[in-house]
């Protein structure tokens, strides 16, 4: 952890916590509105990531979650929310999905608070084009919505799905198998790829993000040295169903990667890997365990950056 970071975080948040409460304090209105007041990390606490862990265990502490005014207010329940997101990313796993469902559990006191605060996480953590999107922490907030008591059977049904969906092909869990098509038809495993790491890129040839993504791979330097010392391996994957799309675009594509398509379409159909956007992005270790799943070129490279010794 960046422990100068973690530093400059906690200040942050502190000085946040006050400015707004002030700012709050100066506004003339017969109504006072909603302000969200910090709490108060215990002198004795020193270690960045104590203070880290005990801000989110107690973040939520002096929210009134029975207080729907808080609804109308984003200014300061969304900017609470983002901050404590920011935060719980820089603390233990359980710590986080501690703190995570412990909040889906106060936020129930109400149901219109619990419903936004529901529509907030995934508008955060689920949302692909959020910078704050993180699908573990999201596990832990589908694992309280399947299982609310707030939640009628039907109203559990998405919640389900989605978490049935998160769990596949987790981050340090094996990749699941499948079978690509390549364009002269012959077909190939994605366990028979021998490399240190493969890429999986999901694609469609009429995608502009997909174009954005392939000019990326082809000008990054690292990715052009790691492919040349076989180090790396790019399966770049068609899921849809127009194969003559696909074919009119195979000449596109650069010649070292292995581009192919799924025939049966069951990568789609069956969701055996969760494509909730195009284009998707998975780094497989040489025994095909998900080291990123649906992450962003930049984290993909930055991650084969620190493998170099």
């Amino acid at each position: 952890m960046n422990m100068k970071y973690l530093y400059v975080l906690l200040f942050t948040l502190a000085v946040n916590a006050c400015s707004g409460q002030q700012s709050q304090k100066a506004e003339e209105s017969h109504i006072a509105p909603p302000t969200f007041e910090m709490v108060s990390i215990p002198a004795l606490i020193t270690d960045p990531e104590e203070r880290a862990e005990y801000l989110v265990k107690h973040y939520w502490d002096k929210f009134d979650f029975k207080d729907t005014t808080y609804i109308h207010a984003p200014q300061v329940t969304e900017q609470a929310l983002s901050n404590y997101l920011d935060l719980t990313n820089h603390v233990s796993p359980a710590a986080m999905s501690s703190s995570v469902k412990a909040l889906m559990r106060q936020a129930e006191q109400d149901s219109t608070l619990f419903r936004y605060f529901s529509e907030m996480m995934e508008k955060y953590l689920y949302n692909p084009d959020s910078p704050l999107r993180n699908e573990e922490m999201y596990i832990a907030v589908l694992e309280h919505l399947a299982e609310s008591p707030s939640l009628s059977d039907v109203e559990k049904i998405r919640p389900a799905h989605l978490l049935e969906l998160a769990l596949k092909n987790r981050i340090g869990t094996p990749a699941t198998d499948f079978t690509y098509t390549l364009a002269n038809g012959q077909t190939g495993k994605l366990y028979t790829i021998k490399a240190d790491y493969l890429l999986l890129f999901f694609y469609n040839p009429d995608c502009h993000a997909c174009q954005e993504i392939t000019s990326q791979i082809e000008s990054s330097f690292l990715i052009d040295e790691f492919v040349k010392s076989d180090k790396l391996k790019i399966l770049a994957i068609y899921p849809d169903e127009d194969l003559d799309a696909w074919k009119e675009h195979v000449s596109a594509m650069p010649k070292e990667w292995i581009n192919s398509y799924d025939k049966s379409v069951s990568l789609k159909n069956d969701e055996i890997y969760d494509l909730k956007a195009i284009p998707t992005l998975y780094i497989l270790d040489k025994e095909k365990k998900v080291l990123l799943k649906d992450a962003t070129f930049p984290q993909i490279e930055n991650y084969l950056s620190q493998t170099i010794h």
